[in-house]
């Protein structure tokens, strides 16, 4: 290690209690995509008392601050995420929400760097600016939620970091990153060794979210059913169609499509009249999303056609797919490598995850 490296690395160290602290903290006060506001409440009391000015998205939770060097150079993003997801059978759930994915961490690291970089000499051969970016909502779920959101005008799209690209937030940027804690296991080195401290793939799926509500007619289930139209049975054919349709998906596609039903709202001896599904389809390729979205809307419709009832398909914008600059990517495995060794690192430029982030947006 750089005797710079080794002034960054105590940079931070002097920051272990803060940093410690609001994860903590954030982990105890969980709170899912747009409605963030303790997490961003707290944050922004911490940024502001390190002497930070704060850019706020203002009816939406986030803030960026920008950190200037005082020579030209590009413009690096740094993000950490705010929200939780809605996941009551965890044991630490908080009102039905927990951080399964980590944004707790990811923002307790970000106010690291935020306090690292007031330290002395910190910003010492340094060029360009640093844009520190608090960022709502990249968990996709909740879609009639953030559909509510849209139509009230109060957001446009579904990410965080797309709406914040939306508001003017992101401009100037050149390059952009972040981190994110994975399980154990999912990378392993040359060794066959899966205890690594830092991996990265090439890139991730992008996707399109999709609201799907089947509409049939009431009727008693017992006494009456042939006076109905059931659309939990429509949605379920419907779900049966798409599954049939997988093996025409290629693997080089790496197409993802994973429903979920939201439940009837009526008494079990009722007919169910209404059906809602939240779902996406993910790609690798916003051609492959499309094109297998087509088809995938094509079953759903067939299935409400062959039992006389209706379907409304509302598809939005997901997230692009995510693609990773290679020269990036090695700039970084050289710093992770630094850091903690290289059996301790696993960058993979061929790697592909079939999960989707709002950092493919900015890709």
């Amino acid at each position: 290690m750089t005797d710079r490296q080794q002034l960054i690395v105590n940079n931070v160290d002097t920051a272990k209690q803060l940093i410690l602290d609001a994860e903590r903290w954030i982990w105890a006060h969980p709170q899912t995509g747009y409605t963030e506001w303790q997490a961003h409440d707290y944050l922004a009391e911490k940024y502001e008392a390190l002497g930070y000015t704060l850019v706020k998205a203002g009816n939406i939770p986030g803030f960026y601050t920008d950190v200037e060097t005082g020579k030209p150079g590009p413009k690096v993003a740094i993000f950490g995420e705010l929200d939780a997801l809605d996941i009551a059978n965890h044991p630490e759930s908080v009102n039905g929400m927990t951080h399964c994915c980590g944004h707790n961490a990811q923002s307790a690291a970000l106010l690291g760097i935020a306090a690292a970089l007031k330290q002395p000499h910190a910003l010492d051969g340094l060029c360009g600016s640093i844009r520190l970016v608090v960022v709502p909502a990249e968990e996709m779920i909740q879609l009639a939620f953030r559909e509510e959101l849209r139509q009230k005008g109060i957001i446009k799209y579904n990410g965080g970091k797309t709406e914040f690209m939306y508001r003017g937030l992101l401009d100037g940027v050149d390059m952009a990153m972040m981190v994110h804690s994975m399980t154990k296991g999912s990378g392993v080195n040359e060794d066959g060794d899966t205890d690594l401290d830092f991996q990265a793939l090439l890139g991730m799926n992008g996707c399109i979210a999709k609201n799907i509500r089947y509409k049939g007619k009431s009727a008693h289930a017992g006494g009456a059913p042939h006076m109905g139209v059931n659309a939990e049975y429509a949605a379920m054919l419907g779900l049966q169609a798409c599954n049939d349709l997988r093996e025409t998906f290629q693997e080089k596609d790496t197409i993802r499509f994973h429903p979920i039903l939201m439940g009837a709202n009526c008494a079990v001896n009722i007919i169910p009249d209404e059906m809602k599904i939240e779902s996406y389809v993910r790609g690798k390729s916003l051609e492959a999303i499309k094109r297998e979205n087509i088809k995938v809307n094509r079953a759903l419709t067939g299935a409400a056609l062959s039992m006389g009832a209706g379907v409304e398909l509302s598809d939005r914008p997901g997230y692009a797919p995510e693609y990773h600059d290679p020269t990036f990517m090695k700039l970084a495995e050289d710093c992770c490598v630094a850091l903690c060794g290289r059996k301790k690192v696993v960058f993979d430029y061929n790697g592909w995850s079939t999960g989707s982030s709002d950092f493919g947006d900015v890709t």
